[in-house]
């Protein structure tokens, strides 16, 4: 019985970072919205679509 009270007292003292894990989340949700956005900022300008549209046009030829 003491082990177990011993590992529950451990547990309680490295247990007191409430609240950490939600800001933790809170930055990387952010980040990553931060980020999709950079990436459809590129992905949609015009030097982005002309290449995509020649890699397609390209495999088009290929195929057929």
């Amino acid at each position: 019985m003491r082990a177990i009270d011993m590992v529950v007292r451990r547990w309680r003292n490295t247990a007191r970072d409430e609240g950490m894990s939600t800001a933790e989340y809170a930055v990387g949700t952010i980040a990553a919205a931060a980020f999709a956005g950079l990436l459809f900022k590129i992905v949609t300008s015009s030097e982005v679509k002309g290449m995509l549209t020649d890699i397609i046009e390209k495999a088009l030829q290929a195929a057929g």
